[in-house]
């Protein structure tokens, strides 16, 4: 019982010792709490609110005639867009690459001829053809054109459909499976909780214990009454202490920011700390494996990366081709990302517990392995 007692006053004193020089170490700091704080407020500024997106449109107006003064007014009464009007006299193609306009829209001469006679075919067997055409000149190497052209043809769609009179001959009922309408935010916010954790729990383990073996602080502990359980546990309590912390800084910001609608609830403790140990776990290994301070930091950047980018953390996987998707899901933080999302957005107890047990697995392999091989007081190294 005392010697129970005894250890835990040491983890105790260790975690404290710790966090002073955390405290102390004022870059570590911001790029624990601030950074990821700083993701949030960019992303969820870029993306917030994409489905009511406002687009820049520059239109050009050959015609100048009532009914392509009408559809012009149509646009813009669709408030998608800000309309920008291009000098008739200007060529369009030389006006978007003077401008860098990505998308120009072309009312061509004779707009309202083809209009009417397309009215005084309604009824009757139209085999010419004849309509009201637009010009569409665009940059296909701007990033969003495309969706920029889809929303018009959109907007084109219904001032066909009021201007012919007729109802559509198929219809479409959107039923989601999810209770609540969530945002681009909502799906953002759990994958950086994921990353932040995993970042500072892998280069966590690999800069303490990779820089303390080097300097020779680790065989010094030989001497001391700290046990190598009581050292690991630690650093490990440390870590979720500060992932904890960290992960309520960037909710605090992001329901007082975004407003952002998030389920709250026990997994989100389960998955953090599954975070932690799976990769101080990881770290451990690459500190074993890796005798410089510098090459174990080395090898985490090479596994880090890969993760960060092709586990879902910020687009979905399901946008990547179909090998990389399969890569993703051979990746632990895939799991964390998935399991975080299926507990705070879609509220799915079932996905959440598979993601859980198989982060778990992994976990548990890699921490238990860390230790097996981790070098401590006067063990060869």
């Amino acid at each position: 019982m005392n010697l129970h007692i005894i250890h835990a006053n040491i983890i105790q004193a260790n975690i404290i010792v710790s966090i002073k020089s955390f405290y102390r170490e004022k870059t570590v700091v911001f790029f624990r709490l601030a950074f990821p704080v700083i993701l949030i407020l960019v992303f969820g500024t870029i993306f917030m609110e994409r489905d009511n997106e406002i687009f820049d449109l520059s239109l050009q107006d050959l015609d100048r005639t009532p009914s392509s003064e009408q559809l012009v007014e149509a646009i813009r009464l669709s408030k998608r867009f800000n309309i920008t009007k291009v000098p008739s006299a200007m060529d369009g193609q030389t006006y978007a690459k003077i401008h860098k306009r990505n998308l120009i829209v072309i009312i061509p001469k004779d707009f309202e001829m083809s209009i009417m006679q397309a009215a005084l075919q309604k009824g009757e067997s139209n085999t010419s053809g004849t309509s009201g055409s637009l010009t569409k000149i665009y940059d296909p190497s701007s990033f969003g054109v495309t969706t920029k052209i889809g929303v018009l043809d959109m907007v084109l769609a219904g001032i066909n459909q009021e201007m012919s009179g007729k109802p559509p001959l198929i219809v479409s009922e959107q039923i989601s499976i999810l209770k609540k309408k969530y945002r681009f935010i909502e799906f953002f916010v759990p994958g950086i909780i994921a990353m932040a954790v995993m970042t500072a729990s892998l280069f966590g383990a690999v800069n303490v214990n990779a820089e303390l073996r080097q300097k020779g602080v680790i065989r010094k502990l030989s001497t001391t009454p700290i046990t190598r359980v009581d050292w690991i546990l630690s650093n490990v309590l440390y870590q979720f202490i500060l992932a904890v912390v960290s992960t309520v800084v960037m909710l605090l910001v992001s329901y007082v920011v975004f407003n952002v609608n998030l389920a709250i609830n026990g997994w989100l403790v389960v998955f953090v700390a599954l975070d932690v140990f799976s990769f101080v776990g990881l770290g451990m290994i690459l500190t074993r494996v890796a005798k410089e301070a510098e090459s174990a930091a080395a090898a985490a950047d090479a596994l880090m990366f890969p993760m960060m980018f092709l586990s879902g953390t910020f687009f979905p996987v399901e946008m990547m081709p179909e090998f990389l998707q399969k890569f993703a899901r051979v990746l632990p933080l895939y799991y964390v990302n998935e399991g975080l999302r299926a507990a705070m957005v879609s509220v799915d107890h079932a996905a959440a517990l598979e993601c859980a047990l198989i982060i778990g697995a992994f976990a548990t392999l890699v921490f238990v392995l860390g230790i097996m091989i981790t070098p401590f007081g006067g063990e060869t190294t």
